[in-house]
């Protein structure tokens, strides 16, 4: 903001001041409102400050360290280096599990970094080990078996000479990137940090007690699975006390801290006493572990299956370049590495000598509520304190609220019987506006929505403004001006109604808290916040009698308010800033909008919720209303024009993702029942392929596979993940007229069929090979049941969790050792001798190691430059057997 913009500002405050003690003054007949033309001033000064302190503040990062200052900041993270080596990470390119850039040149290239950092070290203070790991295993993701085989991970140990700790610290990244993406932000960002931290641990002359684990994991992308393989199988993993994991969500920005523990608060206190940025909410832990985020983690696999408590930290700007050939060394600025590895490095160095890693569980003593606020400080306390702080302060609260209605009755001369149902009503008013301040903002969602609009905000995020929050506000205050509009008892001073309505909110913010405390939610700490400063506002005006005094107690009111306004305001605008981009690849069967607009409202219920009510303070009030409306009315004009088109070439871009398929469909006597090509589309927003007509590419006879679902396995799509095979019928199919060239070997061989006669059951024996990414589908026919296998036993064994068909996804790394399995199958009439069971086979030639043809590269040119695309070819066989 400009220096003339903050004198505006300034001049502006004063002069409602002013205004404000004149009213108080004038006599008393002409003291009920503030002028109208001092409500515009009063709500833009809100905004001003949004944009003056809290961008500012929520932007800001740490000036990157130089190698040439480096010996005049001993021990600190350098960033400069750190960026030269993110460069040649990039330079690798795309880093696809099974292909020769992900299993040879980068794990060669981590190796090589360990070695430098080896050749750095102090040799008199410190052991280096290094393992290469090649990990197999298997485990249940979601509604599938993933099974992997000779995955990597490059693992190193530092320990100070000496130590006989055997309680080590784990510190974990991943190199492995999704397809067509160098995935520099997504994780090489953090995989760089952890090479200078690694480096800088390593040349310090500050020894520590506990040996610490760099894991550097070769398969997060496929997903998660070198992970599972480190601490399942590696000989360091039962070791591992702790865990510091990081991520990344977009590219750039401040890392935030949106997981810990569980049930291991003491994690907090280091952070709180060593993170030099803090960035982090519980919200956000609440919100991710709900499952409703298009995200997971390797958090999640070390605590499941390895027990080990952590903190999952991740950078969330930009997420506009995750997982796209955008998410490159141009889009991660220097000062983010610096904000990640000031974080890290002195974090790493704490835990390293944390006492508590000796025996971690004596000291897990149930969760923990957190936040920073605006990165300037950080509070933490554990969830039993939440529990008393929040009950506490809603009693507090509600007993303020009702000395002051004491107040107002004893000054007034009237009744508390009447100044309580004037409350009353004032509170069922506020009830309704809630009600308003959800539903109109909803409203608009849906009619968007309906008329093929969601996502206009998705480039131009300022369009919220008009189309969610002045809904929410307008909602929020409407039936309160709408009272005092035709409010005809003078029995008690305006400014006394107005001081009601704001202790409406009170009281409602205050059962809100109890509700969800007493259901062990700690997200409540929000009203908390809220209610706390309010009280302590209140507290002053009722004993300085400033509380009587016309619109005095207004005043102390609105500066009580800067604090929790300024955190509310960094907060949802923190995870508008992390939704906004998931909306683009969020799927198509549920409405961004709702999504975005609940954000909003959110915001504007904790910002502005002891603001908004402040509007009829002033004259006119209704036409601050009217105002409001008429900035909606404008912003939805501007976002069904061309500004309102989500997408935008490089920076905020549509993704489709497709694959090139060719698929043959056996049948029980051997004839082929399909036998075609096609382009298979999981589009990854609401919008489905409509933002593509009109455009270069060619779509003709695209069509849902949607009416397959009940007649062919899988759709009659060879889906590659969880994601995409939950998703399946939302899938779009594309004839092609040549032939898909598969650019790899593939095969599948039934070795033996064997009926058992001992138990009644047929053996089917199988030999499976291909490329790295594979998949099978099973499905069994009528009668027939699964009865073992060489899988993991979870969906056998627990079949009311798993639903037909099951999916077993197979991918490899270095080890491409042809995959044998076995199905056992029984039948209750005991005859094998008819079909049994369909198998769908999916060989995915994922990586670039393996050629598009020149129809799909053709293709694959002919979409627009804002669209992203991820696609490889895949073949499919679907047998009857």
């Amino acid at each position: 903001m400009s220096f003339n913009e903050k004198d505006s500002n300034s001049v502006s405050t004063a002069e409602l001041d002013v205004a404000l003690i004149n009213v108080l003054k004038a006599p008393k007949n002409k003291r009920a409102k503030v002028p109208w033309f001092y409500a515009p001033v009063f709500l833009l000064l809100w905004f001003a400050l949004f944009f003056a302190v809290v961008i500012p503040l929520f932007s800001r990062l740490p000036d990157g360290v130089t190698i040439a200052e480096e010996e005049q900041k001993p021990g600190q993270f350098v960033a400069e280096r750190a960026q030269r080596i993110l460069l040649d990470y990039d330079l690798i390119g795309p880093k696809v599990v099974g292909s020769i850039a992900n299993e040879e040149v980068t794990v060669a290239f981590l190796v090589d970094e360990v070695e430098k950092v080896r050749a750095a070290m102090r040799q008199d203070l410190y052991d280096l080990e290094v393992d290469v790991q090649q990990s197999s295993g298997a485990y249940m993701h979601w509604n599938m078996v993933n099974m992997y085989q000779g995955v990597q991970n490059v693992v190193v140990k530092l320990s100070t000479r000496g130590s006989t700790s055997e309680s080590y610290l784990l510190v974990n990244s991943h190199f492995d990137s999704k397809p067509s993406s160098p995935g520099t932000g997504d994780d090489g960002t953090m995989v760089i940090v952890m090479l200078e931290v690694l480096r800088q641990v390593a040349i310090s002359s500050q020894t520590f007690e506990h040996p610490i684990v760099f894991l550097f994991n070769g398969a997060e992308e496929n997903p998660l699975q070198a992970s599972h393989g480190f601490i399942t199988s590696h000989k360091w993993a039962k070791n591992c006390k702790a865990l510091v994991n990081l991520e990344v969500a977009g590219s750039g920005g401040r890392d935030l801290l949106f997981q810990g523990g569980p049930n291991h608060p003491w994690l907090m206190e280091y952070y709180k006493n060593h993170a030099k940025h803090p960035f982090a909410t519980t919200m956000a832990e609440e919100i991710f572990q709900s499952g409703i985020l298009p995200s997971d983690t390797d958090f999640r696999i070390f605590r499941d299956y390895g027990h080990v408590p952590g903190l999952d930290i991740a950078q969330v700007s930009n997420g506009y370049v995750y997982h796209t050939i955008f998410d490159n060394y141009a889009a991660v600025p220097r000062n983010s590495l610096q904000n990640a590895g000031e974080n890290v490095l002195p974090l790493v160095r704490a835990f390293a000598n944390a006492s508590e890693l000796h025996d971690t569980d004596a000291h897990a003593e149930g969760h923990a509520v957190f936040f920073d606020f605006l990165g300037l400080f950080f509070v933490y306390y554990r969830a039993s304190t939440g529990t008393i702080l929040n009950s506490c302060i809603a009693a507090v609260s509600i007993a303020l609220v009702c000395v002051s209605l004491w107040r107002m009755a004893r000054v007034s001369e009237v009744s508390l019987f009447d100044i309580s149902i004037w409350f009353g009503i004032l509170l069922a008013l506020h009830v309704l506006g809630m009600i308003l301040c959800l539903g109109l903002p909803l409203l608009m969602a849906v009619m968007f929505d309906a008329g093929d609009r969601s996502l206009t905000y998705f480039t131009n995020t300022w369009l919220m403004i008009g189309l969610f929050i002045c809904p929410a506000i307008i909602g929020l205050s409407l039936p309160t001006t709408v009272y005092y509009m035709f409010r005809k008892n003078l029995s008690i001073s305006h400014a006394y109604h107005v001081q009601m309505s704001l202790h409406a909110h009170c009281i409602v913010l205050s059962i809100i808290a109890i509700i969800l405390t007493a259901i062990s939610l700690r997200t409540p700490y929000l009203c908390m916040i809220s209610t706390f400063f309010y009280s302590a506002a209140l507290l002053i005006n009722l004993l300085s009698s400033l509380h009587d005094r016309g619109y005095f107690w207004v005043l102390i009111m609105q500066i009580f308010q800067l604090m929790p306004f300024f955190y509310f305001c960094s907060l949802f605008y923190m995870f508008l800033v992390i939704f906004i981009p998931m909306m683009g690849r969020n799927g198509s069967s549920i409405n961004p909008d709702l999504l975005v607009c609940l954000l909003c409202v959110g915001g504007v219920f904790f910002a502005l919720g002891f603001v908004s009510p402040l509007i009829n303070m002033f004259r006119w009030s209704k036409f601050v209303m009217l105002g409001l409306g008429i900035i909606t009315f404008i912003f939805s004009m501007i976002a069904i024009s061309d500004v309102g088109f989500p997408y935008r070439a490089k920076t905020s871009v549509m993704r489709v993702n497709f694959l090139h398929v060719q698929r043959t469909f056996y049948e029980y006597d051997g004839s082929v029942s399909i036998n075609d090509s096609g382009y298979y589309f999981d589009f990854q927003d609401r919008r489905l392929q409509y933002p593509l007509e009109d455009t270069t590419v060619n779509l003709t006879g695209l069509h849902s596979i949607n009416a397959d679902c009940d007649t062919l396995l899988m759709c009659g799509v060879p889906c590659f993940n969880h994601r995409w095979c939950k998703a399946r019928s939302t899938g779009h199919w594309l004839e092609r007229e040549e032939p898909v060239n598969i650019p790899g070997n593939a095969s599948i061989e039934l070795l033996a069929k064997t009926v058992q006669a001992s138990n009644n059951t047929v053996r089917y024996e199988f030999e499976l090979s291909g490329p790295p990414h594979m998949g099978l589908f099973i499905q069994p026919l009528d009668d027939v049941a699964v009865s073992d296998w060489s899988f993991i036993r979870n969906m056998l064994d627990e079949p009311e969790d798993y639903t037909l068909p099951y999916q077993i996804f197979f991918s490899y790394g270095k080890d491409n050792t042809p995959l044998k399995f076995h199905i056992d199958f029984v039948k209750s009439d005991g005859n094998y001798d008819v079909p049994i069971f369909e198998l769908g086979v999916a060989w995915h030639y994922v990586s670039y190691d393996y050629e598009r043809d020149a129809a799909g590269i053709k293709f694959i040119n002919s979409f627009p430059d804002f669209v992203h695309v991820m696609e490889w070819p895949t073949l499919y066989k679907r047998y009857v057997l």
